[in-house]
């Protein structure tokens, strides 16, 4: 158990680290060349496009020297063998996942603490014995291989699931037999963005996929061309049935369900990351006899809003969608007459956002953030409100579980300073009870958390959690780590980790902001964040930085940054825009080149997000006033930076984080350290073994430690 002992001691070791930090050797200058590019008749320069080569030898001995440099930076930081070990405690507890349940059987995953990869587990009641379904650790010595998705057959007896290696988004499916555990030939590759979906009588599946990528692009080149196919159980791949394609639509991607009674497929017709989408059906003819060669037909073809699958009565399906409610509404459609003038409201648009929806013991079960904290409300399938849910504390519900004709569903729940607990609630009863409780080395109780509002400076209201020790004195003296992520509708909600456990341990703050660009306010506010109005991302973060300096959190020699792919993004916009404004920069995997990251993978599809330089001058224009690649400025002294990524990233590709590195290296004055940390046999971070991240979570908070300023002892 947590003792105070522990955390005055790491507190000493970490007042140690200052003076190492004075200490930053500097990596080898990057080659330049006089690449060029014209972008609507301006000259923008490129002198790192080297760097996008990820096959190349000169690229591999760039990796291996940035590397040399920063780990032996990073090993002789003082504080870092001791968060190492503190971060090995607070992550050596037992997690689970909400239990599935298929025909009398419930499947789950499990991580004893510290093991690399959950395990997946099954057993035939809630009390009885578990057994051992898929051990992912038993299929790498390194532990890089992850279980990305677990679908069980209608009867249970079956189970499809994906692997990834090294952190890619590539994925490979298998069948395993459940009684025997014993895997089926079936063997399909080249998958990615895409779930399992079985036909009813069990003998095959619908997936998506992409063309086999050319040699030498399998980790950068661009992933077009998605397609639907039917996998017949016992069939090699070669011959999986194409059910659905648009070759004049390479930018299409689609997701299969077949509905509960077995009776339709229904097409999620996506473009990009766009949030409005398409929903095209096809009649499997009866649960009896599927038949994959129908016909598709589309059902609502408008691209006019999002449109969120979640049941069907026959003809009649029911979607969330922000069609007229920009807050969300749950709306029914008749196939039959499918024109807007037609659709009925079940659940009307209320004050609150909806997060998710599920179906769940013939009941919608509607997760609603009121500023960004869930409350739950229950409502019949006619939509007659059947109550609410209480909650613990304010927090975020999430992984909700359970089948339409189910009469128990399974949720987690989890806070800053609560690991994720999971909850039953009885539709019988009404009765919502603890079903699992993490025990971790963490005293919650030393610590609380308050949720405060701050002024942006367009006048916008923005809320902000900030995680703090009960009592601290509001000085300027504390380390602060403030993180947020900012796009793409996703939402920053309230969650436990064990490394924001361990920097509290330290004396430090944790504050995150909900900032424009996610939908803890709806629709409204993703759009207030994305491509022209971009910049309020950044303004909102700004805005929350000098609060928390304003009220003296933190003052800016103690304030860390941090934020992953497009929060790494949002790092290196604000810390090229307002250098004096932070301590400590730690960009993860960002997007950091926005004039050509529609090149790689699956960036095209963040166009309707960011736009694209090549759409249009004023979109050029936009991209290149934040772009965190193309504002270094030479002669800045940028805060210490230790930018984050990783070799098999196929997500946003490294070529991103080589460049910005190499720009921001050559830029800075080096009063503060500058440094690229690339991990190997890793990409995006899904997946990641638990030794890894316990590795660079003490590796990223060391260095952020060591390189803020000390008024005085830590608490």
């Amino acid at each position: 158990m947590f003792t105070r002992t522990a955390t005055i001691s790491l507190s000493m070791v970490l007042a140690l680290a200052t003076a190492a930090a004075a200490q930053a050797p500097r990596p080898p200058a990057t080659r330049v060349t006089d690449q060029v590019d014209r972008y609507h008749g301006v000259a923008v320069a490129d002198p790192y496009r080297w760097l996008e080569d990820d096959n190349s030898a000169e690229t591999a001995a760039w990796v291996k020297a940035q590397n040399e440099v920063t780990f032996s930076y990073l090993a002789g930081l003082p504080g870092r063998a001791a968060f190492q070990k503190r971060l090995t405690e607070l992550y050596n507890y037992e997690r689970f996942s909400p239990p599935r349940h298929r025909a009398g059987k419930y499947f789950y995953s499990r991580n004893d603490g510290l093991q690399n990869q959950s395990v997946l587990y099954v057993q035939d009641t809630l009390d009885g014995p578990a057994s051992v379904l898929l051990d992912p650790n038993a299929l790498s010595s390194d532990g890089t291989v992850a279980l990305t998705l677990a679908e069980p057959s209608p009867d249970g007896g079956l189970l499809v699931y994906g692997l990834a290696a090294a952190g890619s988004d590539w994925n490979e499916f298998r069948v395993r037999n459940v009684a025997t555990g014993q895997d089926l030939a079936d063997h399909l590759k080249w998958i990615k963005f895409s779930g399992a979906s079985w036909t009813r009588d069990g003998r095959g599946f619908f997936y998506s996929r992409y063309p086999e990528p050319r040699s030498g692009e399998v980790l950068s080149g661009a992933n077009r061309d998605m397609q639907v196919y039917y996998h017949r159980l016992g069939t090699a791949q070669s011959a999986d049935q194409l059910v659905f394609q648009r070759s004049d639509q390479p930018d299409w991607l689609f997701q299969a369900e077949v509905t509960d009674d077995g009776r339709y497929l229904v097409l999620d017709v996506g473009v990009g990351t766009d949030r409005r989408n398409r929903i095209y059906l096809m009649d499997l003819r009866s649960p009896q006899a599927p038949d994959p060669s129908g016909a598709v037909t589309p059902l609502l073809d408008a691209f006019d809003a999002g449109y969120s699958y979640l049941a069907n009565d026959g003809p009649v399906f029911y979607f969330r969608t922000d069609n007229g409610a920009p807050y969300g509404r749950i709306i029914a459609v008749d196939s039959r007459n499918p024109a807007p003038g037609a659709w009925r409201t079940v659940v009307p648009e209320s004050r609150n956002a909806i997060n998710g929806v599920s179906v769940v013991g013939g009941t919608f079960v509607v997760n609603y953030l009121e500023d960004a904290k869930s409350s739950v409300r229950l409502f019949a399938m006619d939509g007659t409100p059947r109550g609410s849910i209480a909650l613990p504390a304010p927090g975020t519900v999430a992984a909700v579980t359970g089948q339409r004709e189910d009469r128990e569903m399974f949720f987690t729940f989890t806070s800053f300073l609560h690991p994720a607990s999971i909850f039953r609630h009885d539709f019988t009863t009404g009765v919502t009870a603890m079903f699992r409780a993490p025990k971790t080395a963490f005293d919650a109780s030393r610590y609380e958390t308050r949720q405060v509002f701050y002024t942006s400076r367009d006048g916008t209201r923005v809320p902000m959690f900030i995680t703090l020790r009960k009592g601290a004195a509001l000085d300027g003296s504390h380390p602060a780590m403030l993180y947020a992520y900012g796009g793409f509708n996703i939402n920053t909600l309230p969650a436990y980790s064990p490394t924001t456990a361990a920097w509290l341990d330290a004396g430090g703050i944790y504050a995150q902001p909900s900032l424009r660009g996610g939908a803890e306010y709806g629709e409204a506010w993703h759009e207030g964040g994305m491509l022209d109005r971009k910049q309020n991302v950044f303004d909102d973060f700004i805005a929350a930085a000098e609060y928390l300096i304003r009220e003296k959190y933190t003052a800016a020699s103690r304030l860390a940054i941090r934020g992953g792919s497009n929060g790494g993004l949002l790092v290196g916009a604000v810390m090229t825009q307002r250098p004096d404004l932070f301590a400590v920069a730690l960009p993860a995997v960002g997007v950091m080149d926005m004039l050509r990251f529609h090149r790689f993978t699956i960036g095209w599809a963040w166009v309707t997000e960011y736009g694209s330089a090549d759409s249009s001058r004023a979109q050029f224009e936009t991209l290149r006033r934040y772009s965190p690649l193309h504002n270094l400025r030479p002669g800045t002294n940028y805060p210490a930076t230790l930018v984050t990524t990783a070799d098999h990233d196929d997500r946003v590709v490294p070529a991103h984080s080589f460049k910005f590195a190499a720009a921001l290296q050559a830029a800075t004055t080096w009063e503060r350290p500058a440094y690229i940390r690339i991990e190997t046999r890793a990409g995006h971070g899904a997946g990641k073994p638990t030794a890894k991240i316990i590795e660079e979570a003490a590796d990223i908070m060391a260095f952020a430690m060591a390189n803020m300023a000390r008024t005085g002892p830590m608490p």
